[in-house]
C-alpha cells in the first residue's frame, strides 16, 4: 500500500510546477498521433486509441522520466522490456498467440520508446487486437469441439502450464492442444457425476459467457494493459490506473465497501482471493483462504450459479459485490486443487466494509513452560490506518492504528501480562505516520525512519513523544506479505534492539507512492482520465539499510511456503535494488543479540520433537510439488484416482493434525464443530520462544 506524508506531496506539487507549464505550452497543438499501420484485425473488436489517450500516454512517459524516484531513460533497453512485458501480460500462458504472430510483432520491439514519447499507439492496439482475434479463435474452435466424442480410456495428458514452453509453431499445434483443453474440461465435469448431454449444455455456456465478455472489451481495457506494461517496467509500484480502475482503487484505499470483504486477481482464467479484509464477511466465516478460486457466483440462497471461469476481473467482481444485507454464494476450489475436485459452496452475506473503523484487536493467552506459567498480550494490526478526514476536522476522537493501540496497552498492563506481541503478519502497511507513532509507543522520542526523495533529499522522521506506553519485552510477528509500514515498525523495534523479530523475511517494499490524479498534470485531460501512482520516495531504517528488495530478516525465521523468488519485492524484475545511507543517529533501547544463541537452541529443540513443525515441513514440500506439475492426466481413470488420493491424503493429515491436538478425526465430507478454533502453530511456538526470551533476561541480570 502507499505511504504518503503532506510533506511529500508538498515536494510533489513543486517538482510538478515546471512540468505542468512544459505541458500546458503544447496543449493547443495536441492530437491523436497518427498511426503508422493498420489497426484493424478481423476477428477483433478493431479498438482504436482515442485523442486523450494519446495525450494520457505522451504526459506519463514525461512524468516518469523526469520525476519517477527511479531514474529510467525511455530508450530501446526499455521499449524492449515493455514489449515482453505487454505479451506477456496479454498472454503469460502462451495460449493464444502464434509463433509467426510474435514474429511478425518484433520489428516494433525497439520502437515503443519513440511511441509512447509522442502518444502513439497504433502497434500497441494492433497487437491487443491480434490477441483478441487469437482469443476468440479459440473460443470458437472449442464450442466446435464439443460436438465430437471424447475417448477417456485412452492414456493421454493436458499440459496445463505453457509459461515457460515456446509459442505454437502452427494452427495445427494450436488446436491440438485447445482439444486437450476442452477434453479436460470436459472430464473435469464428468468425474463430477454429471451426464454427457449436461457437460455439452455447460462448456458451451461457459465458452459462449466468455465470448460474449470479449465482445465487451473496450479501447480502456486495450490500453489499461498497455499502461500497465509501460509502469511496470519501470518499477513495480508505479502505476496508471483509467477511470474505471482508479474508482476502484480509491475505494480501497478509502476502505469502504458493500461487498464480502476479499481482495481478487486474475491468474490463470482464474478469479483468486488474494487477501482477506479483517473483520469482514469471508473473514468472520472462517471457510475462504488465500489463494482459493472462486469457479462459479450465485444471487441469493437459491439464484442459479454463473460460471465465471476465464471472466474479466470486474466482471467477476461485479457479481460478487453487492448491497450490504444480501447473499451471494460463491463455489471455490482451493489452491491444491484442480477443476477435477468437487468444489465447495460458500454462502456470505455482504456487509459495508468500512476499513478505516478495523481496529487493532486483542488476545490474551496463558501458556506453561518448563513449570511456569506465562500470560502475554497478542495484539493482531491488521493495517496502519488512520480517519486524516477526522482528524483534519478537528475530531479528538478520530480512530488509528496508534490510538487503538495505546488503549489496549493500557488495558494489557491493567491484565499484568508478561509481555507483548504485536503480529503483523499479512499487514501490507498503510500510513507512514502510524508506523512511525506506533514505534513511539515503544520507545523514548528518537528517528524511526529515514526518507530520501527524487532529488537524494534526506528527511530522517522521528517520533517526537518522550513518554513511553510499554516498556516490558516485546516480540513481532511478521511474515512474507508484512510490507512497507509493517517493515518500517518491525525495523525500528530490530534496531533499536527494543524486541525480538520472529516469522518469515519481509515483503521488501521500500518505496513510496504518491496518487496522482492525471488532471492535475493536464488539466485539458478533465476529470476522466485516471491517476498515476508515482514513486517518489524510498524508505531507508535509523541503521541506513535500505527496507527495499530485503525486507526486514526475523531473529529466528521460520520456514514458509512463499520464496523470496516467486513473492514479494525479490521477485519483481524491475524492483530497485537493495542499498544503504548514513546511520542517523539514535541511541539503542538494548541488545538481544546475546540472546539470541539460546533462543534459538531452544526453538529448534523444541522443533525436532514438533509434530506440527513436521506438518510445516510436508506442507512446504507438496506446495512445492504442486508448482512443479505442468499436467495433468486425460484418461478418466487416472484422473479419479489421481483426484481421490489427494483427498484421502489431505484428510489423513488434516486428521493427523487434529488427533494431536487431541481433537476427534473427521469422516470424509464431514467439517469440524461449530466454534472450534483454528490452530495457529506459528503463533504458538512464538509465545514459547518469548518465554525463552524472559527466561534467559532473567537469569543474566542473576549472573550479574
Amino acid at each position: 500500500m502507499m505511504l504518503t506524508t503532506p510533506p511529500e506531496f508538498k515536494k510533489l506539487k513543486d517538482m510538478l510546477r515546471k512540468f505542468f507549464i512544459t505541458i500546458c505550452i503544447g496543449l493547443s497543438a495536441a492530437c491523436s498521433a497518427t498511426p503508422r499501420l493498420p489497426i484493424d484485425v478481423p476477428g477483433s473488436n478493431n479498438l482504436k486509441p482515442d485523442a486523450q489517450q494519446a495525450l494520457i500516454t505522451r504526459d506519463i512517459a514525461n512524468l516518469i522520466t523526469t520525476y519517477n524516484y527511479k531514474k529510467v531513460a525511455l530508450n530501446d533497453s526499455l521499449s524492449s522490456v515493455i514489449f515482453d512485458n505487454y505479451l506477456k501480460g496479454l498472454d503469460p500462458n502462451k495460449s493464444y498467440f502464434l509463433a509467426s504472430d510474435i514474429a511478425s510483432f518484433e520489428q516494433y520491439r525497439n520502437t515503443l520508446d519513440d511511441d509512447l514519447q509522442v502518444g502513439e499507439l497504433a502497434v500497441p492496439f494492433f497487437i491487443f487486437n491480434t490477441y483478441q482475434k487469437r482469443y476468440n479463435e479459440k473460443l470458437k474452435f472449442s464450442i466446435a469441439e464439443l460436438a465430437k466424442n471424447f475417448d477417456f480410456a485412452k492414456a493421454d495428458t493436458y499440459t496445463y502450464n505453457r509459461e515457460k514452453l515456446a509459442w505454437f509453431t502452427s494452427e495445427q499445434e494450436s488446436n491440438a492442444s485447445w482439444n486437450k483443453k476442452v477434453k479436460y474440461d470436459f472430464l473435469n465435469l464428468k468425474i463430477a457425476g454429471k451426464a454427457d448431454t449436461a457437460i455439452r449444455n455447460s462448456l458451451k455456456k461457459r465458452y459462449e459467457n466468455l465470448l460474449t465478455q470479449s465482445n465487451k472489451i473496450n479501447n480502456q481495457d486495450a490500453f489499461q494493459v498497455f499502461m500497465t506494461a509501460f509502469t511496470e517496467s519501470v518499477d513495480p509500484h508505479t502505476s496508471y490506473f483509467n477511470m474505471a480502475n482508479a474508482a476502484n482503487f480509491n475505494i480501497d484505499m478509502a476502505r469502504s465497501l458493500e461487498g464480502i470483504g476479499a481482495t481478487l486477481s486474475s491468474e490463470n482464467e482464474f478469479v483468486t482471493i488474494k487477501s482477506i479484509v479483517t473483520g469482514g464477511p469471508a473473514d468472520k466465516i472462517k471457510q475462504l483462504k488465500i489463494d482459493d478460486k472462486i469457479i462459479a457466483v450465485a444471487q441469493g440462497s437459491t439464484g442459479e450459479f454463473t460460471d465465471v471461469i476465464g471472466w474479466r476481473l470486474d466482471n467477476a467482481i461485479a457479481l460478487i459485490r453487492g448491497k450490504k444485507g444480501t447473499i451471494v454464494r460463491l463455489k471455490i476450489l482451493s489452491k491444491g486443487q484442480d477443476l477435477s475436485a468437487t468444489p465447495k459452496i460458500i454462502p456470505i452475506t455482504r456487509e459495508k466494509i468500512v476499513l478505516q473503523d478495523q481496529s487493532a484487536k486483542k488476545e490474551i493467552k496463558t501458556i506453561t513452560q518448563n513449570g511456569k506459567t506465562y500470560t502475554y498480550g497478542i495484539i493482531e494490526i491488521p493495517a496502519f490506518y488512520a480517519d486524516f478526514k477526522a482528524m483534519q476536522a478537528g475530531d479528538r476522537n478520530y480512530k488509528s492504528t496508534t490510538r487503538d493501540v495505546k488503549l489496549i496497552l493500557d488495558s494489557l498492563k491493567n491484565s499484568n501480562v508478561d509481555a507483548i506481541v504485536v503480529d503483523l503478519r499479512g499487514n501490507g502497511g498503510g500510513s507512514l505516520l502510524e508506523a512511525i507513532e506506533l514505534t513511539g509507543l515503544f520507545i523514548s522520542k528518537g528517528p524511526v525512519v529515514q526518507v530520501r526523495d527524487a532529488r537524494n533529499k534526506i528527511e530522517v522522521d522521528q517520533d517526537e513523544d518522550p513518554t513511553i506506553s510499554y516498556d516490558g519485552p516485546v516480540a513481532v510477528l511478521i511474515d512474507r506479505f508484512s510490507a512497507s509500514a509493517s517493515e518500517i515498525f518491525a525495523g525500528a523495534i530490530q534496531d533499536y534492539g527494543r524486541g525480538i523479530i520472529l516469522g518469515n523475511t519481509t515483503y521488501g517494499k521500500g518505496s513510496v507512492q504518491s496518487a496522482i490524479d492525471m488532471s492535475r498534470v493536464n488539466p485539458e485531460l478533465g476529470d476522466k482520465a485516471g491517476q498515476i501512482n508515482l514513486t517518489t520516495g524510498k524508505f531507508y531504517r535509523i541503521t541506513g539499510s535500505s527496507t527495499q528488495h530485503k525486507g526486514v530478516t526475523p531473529d529466528i525465521a521460520f520456514p514458509t511456503v512463499f520464496p523470496a523468488d516467486k513473492y514479494g519485492e525479490s521477485s519483481e524484475k524491475s524492483a530497485m535494488p537493495w542499498d544503504e545511507i548514513k546511520s542517523s543517529n539514535y541511541k539503542p533501547w538494548g541488545d538481544i543479540k546475546p540472546n539470541l544463541a539460546f533462543l534459538t537452541k531452544q526453538h529448534v529443540q523444541r522443533m525436532k520433537a514438533s509434530k506440527e513443525y513436521t506438518y510445516l515441513l510436508e506442507d512446504i514440500a507438496e506446495f512445492k510439488n504442486r508448482e512443479n506439475e505442468k499436467s495433468v492426466p486425460l484418461s478418466e481413470n487416472s484422473l479419479k484416482k489421481q483426484r481421490d488420493d489427494e483427498e484421502l491424503k489431505a484428510l489423513s493429515r488434516d486428521n493427523a493434525r487434529r488427533i494431536s491436538r487431541g481433537l476427534n478425526a473427521l469422516k470424509k465430507g464431514e467439517t469440524k464443530p461449530k466454534g472450534e478454533k483454528n490452530y495457529d502453530f506459528i503463533k504458538d511456538e512464538c509465545l514459547h520462544i518469548v518465554s525463552d526470551f524472559i527466561t534467559d533476561r532473567k537469569l543474566a541480570k542473576l549472573d550479574k
